[in-house]
């Protein structure tokens, strides 16, 4: 695939790099065009002879891919879409992944006071995109060391858009679940919420959910 990745810091980079292993072509856009051509260095450096990774000219030149990820902070989110074009549809018809965590840092409480997820509000910000709710629990460290394989939940309206994320997902090593529509984004940024508030309050994560096996009978 052509990937569009629209921000340069930790997760965009660590994403860009898996994917780039997997032998897609990435195309980074950002707000500095030397964070730009770094990143997309980093990512070519780090998975030499696959896919190949380079940085956009402008942020908009991100767009008009198979996917475009969305790797910004969410206070940065209306600055990069409006500079990529959205608003006049850049993106339109364009799977665009969401891993936004609209959370206060530290405390883990859910920025958008409206109750909707803030992957809907992404949504009213690019008309037309297939907005894809994934990649917002784990630490970009989860992308780029190879860490052992975990299942990346999603959520999104567009059954195309959620097959192109699925597949990237496997691309980037793990397991994709589709929970359901872009409104139940709110339930898993909601579940970010508390993984932050948990490890900032010095708790195991992974000690407060219990371990419940799996169904068998789904077919």
């Amino acid at each position: 695939m052509n990937i569009g990745i629209l921000g340069t810091g930790t997760l965009a980079t660590a994403l860009g790099t898996a994917w780039v292993r997997a032998g897609h072509d990435v195309v980074v856009g950002g707000r500095s065009p030397r964070k730009a051509a770094e990143a997309a260095a980093r990512m070519t450096a780090s998975a030499p002879g696959a896919g190949t990774a380079r940085a956009a000219e402008t942020v908009a030149a991100a767009t008009g891919r198979d996917a475009v990820l969305l790797a910004v902070s969410w206070s940065g989110v209306p600055d990069i879409l409006a500079a990529a074009g959205a608003a006049a549809g850049s993106l339109a018809g364009t799977p665009l992944i969401d891993p936004v965590n609209a959370v206060d840092h530290g405390v883990g409480e859910h920025l958008v006071a409206d109750g909707r997820a803030a992957a809907e509000h992404i949504a009213d910000l690019a008309p037309g995109a297939r907005v894809v709710k994934a990649f917002h629990l784990f630490p970009a460290a989860q992308w780029s060391e190879g860490r052992e394989s975990v299942t990346v939940p999603i959520a999104g309206d567009d059954e195309a858009a959620l097959r192109t994320v699925s597949a990237l997902v496997r691309d980037a090593g793990a397991e994709p679940a589709v929970v359901g529509p872009l409104r139940r984004a709110r339930q898993l940024e909601e579940a970010a919420g508390l993984v932050i508030a948990l490890v900032f309050a010095g708790h195991d994560p992974n000690a407060a959910v219990p371990r419940v096996p799996a169904r068998t009978d789904v077919a």
